[in-house]
């Protein structure tokens, strides 16, 4: 079984169907989308969706589809993104199952065990083997720190497909993996950058001009990335 593994898309409608359109020539069987699906701009709505409308793709809850947790109280962004979305479309999210299993791997958002813990190349590997432990399966794919990765431990292969719509790799394009059998290709697609970076401008998102030229048009470093997560 070939599975696309497409994490961490924050709306970025632009970078999605880039991904698509590669997928597609590709010939999957099965797309895995592995959460923070709609959160940030600049196509909340048309990217839910898009995602939905998808015969073969398993969705998975990330932390940022947690709309309606105390966490996110008072965060104008919040306000703006749940002015984008109907009420359905926010109990979807917040309503999609924690993992998924295909063909002996392991789909979580972060972790094995919440959605939130940070795995990077950082991460001693006792940590990750506390962060892995009880997990049957042989590999686990994961997302969330918006940073393409792979590592072993013990048996147990952790691969981070990268984000499709926000990563923190030093170079634009939308990151993601291609899993299939023994093997694991961390990928990268272009889009148009400057048709996304308008649209995210266009949005109305109350960081708007930020986002465009610091997470689409330039994406942060692994440096910095790590400076920020650790391990």
């Amino acid at each position: 079984m070939r599975v696309a593994a497409l994490y961490d898309v924050h709306g970025n409608l632009p970078a999605l169907e880039a991904v698509l359109a590669e997928v597609e020539r590709e010939g999957v069987d099965q797309i895995v989308v592995g959460g923070d699906i709609a959160s940030g701009p600049p196509l909340p709505r048309e990217t839910v969706e898009l995602v939905r409308s998808l015969p073969n793709a398993r969705c998975i809850r990330g932390n940022a589809d947690r709309l309606h947790d105390p966490q996110f109280g008072g965060d104008s962004g919040l306000e703006w993104l749940l002015g984008q979305l109907d009420e359905e479309q926010v109990e979807w999210l917040g309503n999609l199952p924690f993992s998924a299993i295909l063909d002996g791997t392991l789909y979580v958002h972060a972790t094995p065990q919440d959605d939130e813990s940070v795995i990077t190349e950082l991460t001693s590997d006792e940590r990750l083997a506390e962060l892995l432990a009880g997990v049957e399966e042989r590999r686990v794919v994961a997302g969330h720190t918006h940073m393409q990765l792979e590592r072993r431990v013990g048996d147990v292969l952790f691969v981070n497909a990268g984000s499709v719509g926000r990563p923190y790799e030093g170079r634009p394009g939308a990151y993601w993996a291609l899993v299939g059998g023994d093997t694991v290709e961390l990928r990268r697609t272009d889009y148009d950058l400057e048709r996304a970076a308008e649209r995210v401008r266009a949005s109305g998102h109350p960081m708007a001009e930020t986002l465009a030229a610091e997470n689409v048009l330039v994406v942060p470093s692994r440096a910095e990335a790590l400076a920020a997560f650790g391990g």
